[in-house]
C-alpha cells in the first residue's frame, strides 16, 4: 500500500472506491449519501496526491484508467483494514445507548418492518434506529449498516446470520381487475391475462422460462422494478402479479389466486458483522428484530 500511505484523508479512498464500483459520480454520491461535487473533488484530490489519472472520462460516465485499475486492489485492501479497525473498535462499546442502522429491501421496509421497529423503539428508547430501504446489497463489513434483513442467505466471511423463516409466494390480483377480466383457475391460464412484471430485473422472466413458460419482458404489459410501486400497481388493478402470500392475504383489495406456484419461497435472514454483533445495543436490536419477524405472519 506504499502508493496510498501518504494519503491523509481516507474519505478520498472511500470516494474513489465508490466511483470505481458504480462507474459514475452521481451513482457514487447516492451510494455514499454525499453530493456529486464532493465526490468529484475527492477524486481530483486523490489524483493530484498520487500524480495519476485514475479514470478515463467518457459520455456514459467514468471508467478506470490503467493506473486506476492498478491502484484499485490497493485501495480495497486499505479500506478493508480501516473498516476492520472501525468495526472492532465499535464492537467494544458496552453502552446500550446509541444508533443502530438497519437495511432491508424497499418492500420489507414499507410493509414488514415499521410495526416491529415501533415496538423496538418502545422497548428501548435509548436506542436510535436508522432504516435504509434498499434493493442493493449494502456491505455490512463496510459499515453501510449494522444489521441487514435479507431475502437470501448471506455468505460473506465474518458475517453472522440467522435464518428467520421462509416466505411463500403467490400469484395475486386486485378484486377490481378479476371482476373485470375474470379469474384464472390454473397457473397455465396466467398468459391469457395482463401481467405485472419487473423492468430491468429479469428474475420473473427467467423463473417463468425455467418452468417452461414462453415469456419475454414484453409478456408483461406493466413493468416496474421498485417493489413497493409494483405492489401498488397490482392493488390498483393493472393486472396479475406476484407477491408474498401473507401480505396479499392481509390486503382487502387483493386476492390470492387459487393455485400454487411451482417456485421456492423466499428465505428471510438476519445478518450482521461478527464483531458488531457483540455490541450490546446491536445485540439487543438483533434479538428484538428476530422476535418481531418470527411473530409476523410469513
Amino acid at each position: 500500500m506504499d502508493e496510498l500511505s501518504d494519503i491523509g484523508d481516507w474519505s478520498l479512498i472511500q470516494s474513489f472506491l465508490a466511483v470505481a464500483e458504480t462507474g459514475s459520480l452521481s451513482a457514487a454520491a447516492r451510494q455514499l449519501d454525499r453530493s456529486q461535487p464532493t465526490l468529484g473533488r475527492h477524486v481530483q484530490a486523490l489524483e493530484q496526491a498520487l500524480g495519476l489519472s485514475l479514470f478515463d472520462r467518457h459520455a456514459r460516465g467514468l471508467k478506470l484508467s490503467a493506473d486506476g485499475a492498478r491502484i484499485l486492489p490497493l485501495a480495497q485492501q486499505a479500506h478493508r483494514a480501516m473498516t476492520a479497525i472501525s468495526v472492532t473498535a465499535a464492537g467494544q462499546s458496552q453502552s446500550l445507548a446509541g444508533t443502530v442502522r438497519i437495511t432491508a429491501s424497499v418492500f420489507a421496509s414499507h410493509h414488514i418492518l415499521p410495526p416491529i421497529l415501533a415496538d423496538i423503539r418502545a422497548a428501548e428508547p435509548a436506542i436510535e434506529l436508522e432504516l435504509v430501504p434498499s434493493d442493493t446489497t449494502e456491505n455490512l463489513l463496510f459499515r453501510a449498516a449494522d444489521i441487514a434483513v435479507r431475502m437470501y442467505r448471506p455468505r460473506q466471511v465474518d458475517i453472522v446470520a440467522r435464518h428467520i423463516g421462509d416466505v411463500p409466494l403467490c400469484a395475486c390480483a386486485a378484486t377490481s381487475y378479476l371482476e373485470r377480466k375474470g379469474r384464472p383457475t390454473r397457473a397455465e391460464d396466467l398468459l391469457d391475462f395482463d401481467l405485472v412484471g419487473y423492468d430491468a430485473d429479469p428474475i420473473i422472466v427467467k423463473t417463468m422460462q425455467a418452468l417452461g413458460w414462453p415469456v419475454t419482458r414484453h409478456s408483461f404489459a406493466m413493468r416496474c422494478d421498485n417493489q413497493s410501486a409494483y405492489w401498488q400497481l397490482i392493488r390498483a388493478g393493472c393486472g396479475i402479479g406476484f407477491g408474498q402470500r401473507s401480505i396479499v392475504a392481509a390486503d382487502p383489495l387483493v386476492e390470492v389466486l387459487p393455485f400454487e406456484l411451482p417456485v421456492p419461497p423466499l428465505e428471510m435472514w438476519l445478518a450482521a458483522p461478527q464483531a458488531m454483533r457483540l455490541t450490546p445495543r446491536i445485540r439487543r436490536v438483533w434479538d428484538l428484530l428476530a422476535a418481531g419477524l418470527l411473530a409476523a405472519p410469513l
